[in-house]
């Protein structure tokens, strides 16, 4: 009985624990502090008072981070979808390896030339440093969503450099052994390539093969969201084993089969958000658990996090990233923005914890110097981004929580069955329903207005945001009333073309 009792206690501190950290994002929420740092600062700042809780093997530690990024790069790349995700393809891939490669450089050298590292070190600091996590900015924004291009590229970049930063510190790492400097630099480039193309082609050959099989019956519904889960993981699984990225195959996958049209792909939807949502929560906390508060805080080392902290801030992105930035199509709010969103979060720590395990000299302090660094990006340009984004004027919607559906199910997939949303400009925003161009075979089955039902008669007149249901004939394309028109060419940033 002793033995239940102790894990019946374990049970029930893990679900507070869990509890306590959704209750959190009401706090985050008026403190402007995104929710990740209050679990960095809330599991570290417990350590220092119970430090049992962080003698959890990292080797643990890192298995836990890496299962729970699986959830969240695959669900964010099922939120991106491949719709928007082509319309920005090209820059994502280029902020994605490019930038990330760039700003591992541009700190590399500044941790050598002005804290004096060994290249060594400085390189390991860099590929940490330089994967970006704009989910957070995300989550202090709070139910405002960025839109437009900008934000394609933001989360595309995001999930983009992750699986980079995370191939170019394994290259980095196995490197390190070889004999010579030759050998090194050839041995990291060959392990680096071969990370991201094999992440890639198992990620696009299992995203086409999941596509397909979402759409084959199952004998219980409760069994769709879990086949498409377990999916996303035996491609992290098999890539690996290919000595590829599982982090971009996933990420690949996801995106997909974000537009696909298949049995309960709502139900779907909503639980692979709730287990990213779960993964974030366990991510940023195993993560916190393993940091010492007091060597985090010795002055010597504070103040070197500090001024790298600061020069990725203000220098580094700003500069080399903002330099690749100039090939795109974007307005300079946005581009300032997108500079500003630059955040750190559960990657470079999770790369911390990778120099740690492989045994690198002077690992300790490289893993404090990195944690330093994240939980400063997160809560100075966390808690800045939404002034930023006012004042760079950055598109956004606000998000209304709609906590009631009204759904139908049916046996088999409705022919001619579409969902719009009236864009601004588009040609049915102000427009009657009856003045609407439809073809004889289409009409307007619901309309949904902030979250409520919209009465339908022929008079009722569409506003910007409204979510329209129409039938009509499979081979009728209703999307051009209802999408934004083309950009006028006077609106883009002068000679600048998009690389696209």
């Amino acid at each position: 009985m002793t033995g239940t009792v102790g894990f019946g206690a374990l049970v029930a501190v893990v679900a507070a624990a869990v509890l306590l950290a959704v209750f959190s994002h009401r706090l985050s929420e008026w403190l402007r502090v995104p929710a990740p740092a209050l679990f960095l600062v809330g599991a570290a700042v417990c350590t220092t008072f119970v430090p049992t809780l962080g003698a959890v093997p990292l080797g643990v530690d890192e298995e836990l981070v890496t299962v729970a990024l699986i959830f969240i790069l695959f669900d964010g790349g099922m939120h991106i979808g491949w719709r928007r995700f082509r319309s920005a393809a090209v820059a994502v891939t280029w902020l994605g390896v490019v930038g990330t490669i760039v700003t591992a450089g541009g700190l590399a050298l500044a941790a050598h030339g002005l804290f004096g590292f060994g290249w060594e070190s400085s390189l390991l600091i860099g590929a940490a440093l330089a994967p970006t996590d704009p989910a957070v900015v995300f989550s202090v924004l709070g139910r405002r969503e960025i839109t437009g291009r900008s934000g394609v590229i933001l989360e595309g970049e995001s999930g983009a450099n992750d699986p980079v930063g995370i191939a170019l510190m394994i290259a980095l790492l196995g490197a390190t052994g070889s004999s010579s400097t030759g050998s090194a630099v050839v041995d990291g480039l060959v392990e680096f390539a071969r990370q991201l193309l094999v992440g890639a082609l198992v990620g696009v050959a299992g995203g086409w093969g999941l596509a397909r099989l979402m759409r084959r019956p199952l004998p219980n519904e409760a069994l769709y969201p879990i086949r498409v889960l377990a999916a996303a993981g035996l491609i992290f699984g098999v890539t690996t084993v290919l000595s590829g990225s599982g982090f971009l195959a996933v990420l690949l996958a996801g995106i997909m089969v974000g537009d696909v049209r298949a049995p309960l792909k709502s139900e779907i939807e909503r639980v692979s958000s709730s287990l990213a949502g779960l993964a974030e929560i366990v991510a940023f906390t195993v993560l916190g658990l393993t940091v010492s508060v007091p060597e985090v805080l010795d002055p010597g080392e504070l103040w070197v996090a500090v001024g790298l902290a600061a020069l990725l801030i203000g220098v580094v992105r700003p500069v080399l990233v903002g330099i690749l930035l100039l090939p795109l199509r974007l307005r300079w709010g946005e581009r300032g923005f997108v500079l500003w969103a630059g955040l750190k979060g559960a990657v470079p720590i999770l790369l911390g914890i990778f120099i740690v395990d492989a045994g690198v000299a002077g690992a300790d302090r490289l893993y404090g110097i990195v944690f330093v660094v994240v939980l400063i990006s997160v809560l100075v340009q966390g808690g800045l981004a939404p002034l930023v984004a006012r004042r760079c004027r950055v598109p956004m919607r606000t998000l209304v929580p709609k906590p009631w559906t009204l759904g139908i199910g049916l046996r088999s997939e409705p022919e001619g069955l579409h969902r719009y949303v009236v864009a601004v400009g588009s040609a049915a925003e102000g427009t009657t329903i009856a003045a609407l161009h439809l073809d004889r075979s289409a009409w307007i089955s619901l309309v949904t207005r902030e979250g409520s039902l919209v009465q339908i008669r022929g008079t009722t007149r569409l506003r910007a945001g409204d979510e329209v249901v129409a039938l009509a004939d499979a081979d009728v394309d209703l999307a051009q009333i209802f999408r934004a028109p083309p950009a006028e060419p006077h609106r883009r940033d002068g000679p600048h073309r998009p690389p696209e």
